[in-house]
């Protein structure tokens, strides 16, 4: 009898403090009526501002203050605050959306823009005459002084791999070559020598096409 009597208050006692942690629980949460007045003036002032946009907050920081204000029931007491919620959430996430379609057409007008540039630069270089290989031999050999043939070189050996690329020169239609030479050498020789007396055989190109090697005949 007395063990079961010890059982039965153990039980209420269990009880009782699970009921008493509930309602102490639930009365922690509970606001005051002064506590519960000021978040309602606060709700009031910042759901105001976020509906006539006069916050400088970001979009982010706007929707996290409406998930602050969101944690206090408003539903029973204050339905006009639940009312300014709902077109809070609605005007955030309309202003989240056009920022998103500006960011767009931002973007696609960018990509454009660059595509237009491309296009004329294109224009640009196929209006331009083409200057080929025999074209710098002429131009080097009758440059004015040594200052513009270095210069026309220079612009010749942007046509090649590097300026090493390899230049032979065939004596004749039998096989027969010169010493092998590099496309720096040749083009400086036709700048000391003035004249012109090979044309070309062949030319092999890079995938950048760029010459790799020249091979030239004697006239």
């Amino acid at each position: 009898m007395l063990k079961q009597l010890k059982n039965i208050l153990m039980i209420a006692l269990v009880a009782a403090i699970t009921i008493c942690g509930s309602t102490s629980c639930n009365s922690s949460k509970k606001l005051s009526k002064k506590e519960y007045k000021v978040k309602v003036e606060q709700a009031e002032r910042d759901l105001n501002a976020l509906l006539n946009d006069e916050t400088e907050w970001t979009l982010e920081e706007q929707q996290a203050r409406l998930e602050e204000i969101k944690e206090t029931d408003f539903s029973s007491k204050n339905p006009e605050i639940m009312e300014m919620i709902e077109r809070a959430e609605a005007k955030i996430a309309n202003d989240l959306a056009e920022r998103d379609r500006l960011a767009e057409e931002k973007r696609l007008a960018e990509e454009r823009r660059i595509a237009e540039e491309q296009r004329l630069r294109e224009l640009e270089e196929q209006s331009q005459p083409k200057t080929d290989l025999t074209d710098y031999f002429t131009m080097i050999v009758n440059a004015k002084d040594m200052t513009s043939a270095n210069d026309i070189i220079k612009q010749a050996l942007n046509l090649f791999e590097a300026p090493d690329a390899v230049v032979l020169i065939r004596l004749n239609n039998f096989g027969d070559y010169d010493k092998p030479t590099t496309a720096s050498n040749y083009l400086n020789y036709l700048k000391d020598q003035k004249t012109i007396n090979v044309g070309i055989y062949n030319i092999k190109y890079n995938a950048n096409n760029k010459i790799t090697e020249l091979e030239l005949i004697k006239k």
